[in-house]
């Protein structure tokens, strides 16, 4: 089956329905940086929400931070990100456009699309050199070298700066996490791809600390916990795979990495990176900073600094995935309006909205009743009014944002108190009595549930 998900569909819808849209948009906008519009909003925080469940309330062996994003210079000069950041870049002399020296045969050439970088008739490349990613600022009144700050690149160094304080309050011991959610910046060349490389991006991020001899054993079972997650929430297990780093391929910090890869309408690319870290991170703060960043283990007696494993994710990755997987197109016919529907066939628990609650007209004391149905729900669940076109241009709406139920007020509501519950991946109804719909919204809502997608494969 060929997916109907494209990158240039998914931008259009987020678009149309205000989930993802250009940032700056009146003035032209600003290059690969996105608003996130309601939708949008709730939709990633329900994402996050997830990260944070899997994390913090479904074991008892992580803790949460959040550090902030100025940090000391040192913190960069300790991890090597002042030093070895970089990526490699050329300028064409013709276009005055701004390549990575490495994806050259991926980038289309701007005054001939047909060829790539450094191939068009006019093209006159530079020399590569080396360009550090790192979005650089002043501290303070005064612009002077003593002042120079920077916008972090990643989350993890906030973690490991703290892993004293950490240590201290949180009366933890290894094996234990410290784990964040918080935005980062990386000044890329070549961003692209909507929100899947932006300069401006949102991660999600657990330092996993271990005894030395452990590390093996938790990077394998991290592997696998991080690929079970995607897939608990809807992503087909046949558009995901692990795939271990080729030796070249390692950080110098790094003994083994892996990357979760997500079959994206660019094709596979990277959702997530699990990494065994070993010691480095903690002995070069240690080193650079004066302070002893170890543990002491009371059955041997000995003081040791831990190992770490990584999963490093990305938020607005990650959204991008669960957009792409639950896209669909379908020809709707029989009762509903007919003709071809586009919907999102989100897990339920990432829906941005959960049931829309509509009057079938607005009159007949029908908007006053789904009025107050809407009132008793939102309160247990993510609910949303909705008057404003037919109710089957009302569904297509919902449908679009990927809304799981519908609860329609018709007719016969106001004379039995009972109304239609519709749901999005089926197209079934029923009627339901109005005092038992919460309850049984709440128990389809928290049901197991996986992508009807994999039923037409």
């Amino acid at each position: 089956m060929t997916d109907a998900a494209t990158m240039d569909k998914i931008v259009a819808l987020c678009k149309r329905r205000g989930l993802i849209f250009a940032s700056s948009e009146i003035y032209g906008g600003l290059g690969s940086t996105y608003d996130y519009g309601h939708y949008g909003v709730l939709l990633k925080t329900n994402v996050k929400n997830a990260w944070w469940r899997a994390m913090l309330q479904e074991r008892d062996d992580i803790v949460a931070l959040d550090s902030a994003i100025l940090q000391h210079p040192k913190t960069w000069e300790a991890s090597g990100h002042l030093a070895g950041f970089t990526d490699p870049m050329v300028d064409c002399r013709a276009c005055g456009q701004r390549f990575r020296a490495d994806h050259l045969g991926d980038l289309p050439c701007p005054q001939k699309p047909s060829k790539h970088a450094g191939e068009g008739p006019q093209c006159d490349l530079t020399e590569a050199r080396d360009f550090n990613l790192m979005f650089e600022t002043t501290m303070g009144p005064v612009k002077d070298s003593g002042a120079t700050v920077y916008l972090r690149p990643e989350t993890a160094q906030g973690i490991f700066v703290n892993f004293k304080n950490v240590l201290q309050f949180s009366r933890k011991k290894p094996p234990f996490g410290i784990a964040q959610v918080g935005k980062s910046f990386r000044n890329e060349i070549t961003p692209g791809n909507f929100v899947f490389r932006t300069r401006e991006f949102e991660q999600m991020e657990m330092e996993f600390f271990v005894p030395p001899a452990d590390a093996g054993r938790w990077y394998e079972h991290w592997k696998q916990a991080r690929l079970q997650w995607y897939t608990q929430l809807g992503l087909r297990a046949d558009h995901l795979r692990l795939r271990e780093h080729d030796p070249d391929e390692l950080s110098h910090y790094s003994s083994a990495t892996a990357d979760v890869e997500y079959l994206f309408p660019i094709g596979w690319s990277e959702l997530e990176g699990i990494a065994n870290r070993g010691d480095f991170d903690l002995t070069a703060h240690s080193t650079h900073s004066g302070e002893k960043l170890e543990v002491f283990d009371p059955q041997t007696k000995e003081r040791y600094v831990p190992h770490v494993i990584e999963p490093a994710a990305g938020a607005d990755r990650a959204t991008l995935a669960f957009l792409v997987d639950a896209y669909d197109e379908e020809e709707v016919a029989g009762g509903e309006a007919g003709g071809q529907r586009t919907v999102l066939k989100l897990h339920p628990s990432l829906a941005p909205v959960k049931v829309a609650v509509l009057p079938l007209v607005r009159k007949d004391g029908q908007p006053e009743v789904a009025r107050e149905i809407f009132a008793a729900l939102r309160g247990r669940m993510q609910a949303e009014y909705d008057e404003g076109g037919s109710v089957g241009k009302r569904y297509r709406r919902q449908d679009e944002i990927g809304t799981p139920y519908c609860v329609t007020v018709d007719h016969q509501t106001i004379e039995d108190e009972t109304v239609t519950v519709r749901d999005r991946d089926s197209l079934e109804q029923e009627r339901v009595a109005i005092d038992e719909l919460g309850d049984l919204l709440a128990l389809r809502l928290a049901a197991p549930w996986q992508s009807p997608k994999l039923a037409t494969v």
